[in-house]
């Protein structure tokens, strides 16, 4: 599993010294990544390292630890901040609560508690991302299953990705995306399918001609659909029509 990736934000030297030997990271599945002095240098280290977690004092120099977690959670709100102070005041820890600080640790620190700290912070950030994950999964089922629907229903029209973009509101791209990662497939060799499949099926329940048929499996061109019929079947319309009924007067 990927270790996480942790920012140590103190002016103490000893302190992110202590962090850094003191606490078995290895062992909690995290590795420390970088180190900042000061609020300035934190918001620069956050932007270039993009770490998961940071563990950040309050009192830095140049701009605070809460301010620096204000700041920089516009830009990376999926980051955990653990704060850590010497101080066990309220109004501090009602404004962490506000930013939605992970935990807030007095000074000196407890290793062992600190620990179970992070391991309980690994745990929550787990099941969120699972969470999102599965919701993102979701949505993208329930986009392809409502395009793919749309495509049988409309199949004698016109389909291209521009027209499912104008009538879903999504990029073409994003779209064609979508085919290979939920279906497995191409866009156009699964309405390719869903096409020759329809026109099958009008060749043997009914008695409509090939041209007829072209048109309400969507080819406009019944030329350009017999080509297509026979690249995949290996066998023109006619003849496949010809064939089943012979099998047919055969078996009877």
């Amino acid at each position: 599993m990927k270790k996480l990736k942790v920012l140590l934000v103190d002016d103490e030297i000893m302190i992110r010294e202590g962090f850094k030997r003191l606490f078995d990271w290895e062992t909690h599945g995290c590795e420390v990544v970088g180190e900042a002095a000061d609020g300035m240098e934190a918001l620069g280290q956050i932007d270039a390292l993009l770490p998961d977690i940071v563990i950040m004092d309050i009192n830095i120099p140049v701009m605070n630890g809460l301010k620096v977690i204000e700041v920089s959670r516009v830009k990376h709100p999926e980051i955990a901040y653990v704060i850590v102070s010497g101080y066990d005041d309220f109004a501090y820890c009602r404004q962490a609560l506000r930013l939605q600080i992970s935990d807030y640790i007095l000074k000196p620190v407890n290793y062992e508690e600190f620990g179970s700290c992070i391991d309980n912070l690994k745990i929550s950030m787990y099941k969120n991302k699972t969470s999102e994950q599965k919701h993102s999964e979701n949505r993208e089922e329930r986009v392809i299953s409502s395009i793919t629907r749309y495509m049988q229903e409309h199949l004698s029209e016109e389909i291209s990705l521009s027209v499912l973009s104008d009538e879903f509101h999504l990029n073409p791209q994003y779209i064609s995306q979508l085919f290979k990662n939920e279906i497995g497939v191409g866009f156009l060799a699964y309405l390719t399918n869903i096409r020759i499949e329809k026109a099958k099926k009008l060749l043997l329940s009914t008695a409509l001609s090939v041209t007829e048929i072209s048109s309400l499996a969507g080819y406009g061109d019944y030329r350009v659909f017999t080509k297509v019929f026979k690249k995949t079947e290996g066998v023109t319309p006619s003849q496949f029509r010809r064939e089943f009924l012979d099998r047919e007067n055969a078996e009877i």
